[in-house]
């Protein structure tokens, strides 16, 4: 169980920095096409987090968490 609490802790400091960051270009940029382009970017960013996130879980609770001493 404590090989989860490290990748979960980073992967919700990594969605809270880009919540943080969606939220200063929403308030910074005025033009909507520019925060919609530029806001995809960090909401993907997340999307992508939570995901690996989800994979290294997995991973860790199959016992396969070193991968590369396989190679």
């Amino acid at each position: 169980m404590k090989k989860i609490i490290a990748p979960l802790i980073v992967t919700a400091l990594f969605i809270v920095y880009f919540v943080v960051y969606f939220a200063v270009l929403i308030f910074v940029i005025p033009s909507l096409v520019a925060k919609i382009i530029l806001g995809i970017i960090p909401l993907a960013f997340a999307a992508v987090m939570i995901y690996v996130c989800i994979q290294r879980i997995k991973e860790i609770r199959s016992g396969e968490e070193d991968d590369l001493s396989k190679y």
